[in-house]
């Protein structure tokens, strides 16, 4: 069962609000961008359980480079303190391909078809969505809040979506974060967040580089990452 691999951070393990959202990621590293989206869409749209899933084995992507265990420890380290934030340890284990709809599907079958499930997810990555397995099948599943930046330019943002995408998002999209408590899946909220341009790619790089890192992670995990020697000799 899902709920017993869940870890969670500070005393609020049981929250009164029935909703529940969920980041998805590598997370190779966490960095301070992830936690403020989660912490962004969490306030904005009245969660106060956001679980943050790392990923094991990404379809989309290369292999992190550091370790299951080693993206784990980072993400409880930078969770900490936040009684919205869980760790959730479903995918983080597997070997096979990790796709987000059968993830959902899983968390269906632990919380029931009533429960309303959010999917968080950064506006570059709703636009490759059609690419994601069975990606329709997504929208049964849960709501989508999709964070976008300050200053984006959604008229381009749009005109560069996929026909099929575009189509869901004009009909699915909710302006009032009340729809996504009022239904358990299908709706699309989009939020602009605080401008944080950082990428894991980048950090990754800056260590193999030699360069400071300090104040784009938690200081807790860039701790984790000078003590276990991560990132440093990285292809």
């Amino acid at each position: 069962m899902i709920g017993d691999r869940l870890q969670v951070t500070g005393q609020h393990a049981a929250p009164s609000n029935p909703s529940i959202g969920l980041l998805g990621g590598t997370f190779d590293p966490v960095h301070l961008g992830h936690l403020r989206l989660a912490e962004e869409l969490g306030e904005v749209l009245g969660l106060n359980h956001v679980r943050f899933l790392p990923t094991g084995t990404p379809p989309h992507r290369t292999q992190p480079a550091a370790s299951a265990s080693d993206r784990l420890a980072m993400v409880r380290l930078a969770i900490a303190g936040n009684p919205r934030f869980v760790l959730d340890e479903h995918e983080i284990h597997k070997t096979a391909p990790c796709y987000m709809v059968d993830t959902l599907s899983e968390f269906r079958a632990e919380f029931g078809s009533e429960r309303p499930l959010t999917l968080f997810l950064g506006a570059d990555a709703f636009l490759g969505l059609s690419t994601w397995h069975d990606w329709q099948r997504l929208f049964h599943l849960a709501h989508l809040a999709v964070a976008r930046r300050p200053g984006f330019d959604a008229v381009g943002w749009q005109a560069a979506m996929p026909a099929a995408l575009a189509g869901e998002l004009e009909q699915r999209r909710s302006a009032t974060p009340a729809d996504l408590h009022s239904s358990p899946a299908g709706r699309i909220f989009v939020h602009d967040v605080t401008q944080l341009d950082i990428a894991a790619s980048r950090i990754r790089g800056l260590i193999r580089a030699g360069r400071s890192v300090r104040y784009l992670v938690p200081d807790a995990v860039l701790d984790y990452i000078q003590r276990h020697g991560l990132y440093r000799h990285e292809p």
